[in-house]
């Protein structure tokens, strides 16, 4: 008896030492990556930084130490990553310009479709769906220069944070806006255009879950200046929801639907006086 289970013990102990070799990361990948990300927004956004850029060179300056930054996280890949990290740390810089002025067009666009906002500093600072947004546009120039991993942990941490699922593959324009935004699902092959508006809730997924299907379209497409209401669910690489369109809340949807069309679900609630009759409902729980 005491032999069999020092073979079993041997053998689960080479094989955690198989797995350990090769799935080895270094230990604070996943720390260093969100803290990264933190230094990102900091440096694209003075609300969540306390530093103070006197100058052109200062931000310049800034600009190298997150390149550096950014080539020893990538270094904690180890060998899952076959690209020179300082090349790539360099045209990620490159695309810092535009994003910058991305992000802040969603911020802007964002204040100017949500009444309730009071200014552009609140949306930036308290609204999830903004938050969401921004990690997901840094996470996406990573994932374009085929960064392995990073990406994903930076928008599960938004997930985390907000609640709202954003593949960092996902191709969405600029601007966007997302409102309240818990329980938003964003597949990896989705495509969203200019002016599209998503609420709470909303699935833009894949018609059923197959490995096979890794290197095709799974999610839909949504063209410019649509709006999408709480609880709508969109399902399908080929389903394209055409530009100017309004799909009503909890539409479950397909197929493709025409530009300039309006979606809605029709359900049927029904209202009574108690006072009209001595029948009562007998609720169990």
């Amino acid at each position: 008896m005491k032999k069999n289970q020092n073979e079993t013990l041997y053998f689960f102990a080479n094989e955690l030492i198989q797995k350990r070799k090769t799935h080895f990361y270094n230990a604070p990948l996943k720390t260093e990556a969100i803290k990264f990300l933190e230094n990102m927004i900091g440096f694209l956004f003075p609300h969540f930084s306390n530093k103070i850029y006197y100058n052109e060179e200062d931000v310049i300056s800034k600009l190298q130490l997150l390149k550096r930054d950014l080539i020893d996280l990538l270094k904690l890949l180890n060998n899952h990553f076959k690209h020179d990290p300082e090349k790539l740390a360099e045209k990620f810089s490159s695309t810092l310009p535009k994003l910058h002025k991305v992000l802040w067009n969603d911020a802007e666009f964002i204040f100017n479709g949500d009444p309730a906002a009071e200014n552009l500093d609140e949306v930036i600072l308290a609204y999830p769906g903004f938050m969401a947004i921004l990690i997901y546009r840094i996470s996406h120039e990573l994932y374009l220069l085929d960064v392995p991993i990073i990406p994903r942990i930076l928008t599960e941490h938004a997930h985390q944070i907000t609640g709202i699922d954003i593949h960092p593959g996902a191709t969405i324009d600029s601007p966007f806006f997302i409102d309240h935004g818990t329980g938003i699902v964003i597949g990896e092959t989705t495509v969203i255009g200019k002016n599209v508006k998503i609420y709470q809730g909303v699935t833009l997924g894949a018609l059923s879950v197959d490995k096979k299907m890794s290197e095709k379209k799974r999610h839909p497409t949504i063209e410019n200046d649509v709006i999408i209401y709480a609880q709508a669910v969109i399902l399908g690489g080929d389903t394209v929801i055409g530009s100017n369109s309004i799909i009503g809340g909890n539409s479950w949807i397909t197929e493709s639907i025409p530009s300039n069309s309006i979606v809605y679900h029709k359900s049927e609630v029904k209202v009574r006086s108690n006072l009209s009759t001595n029948n009562f409902f007998d609720f169990v729980i």
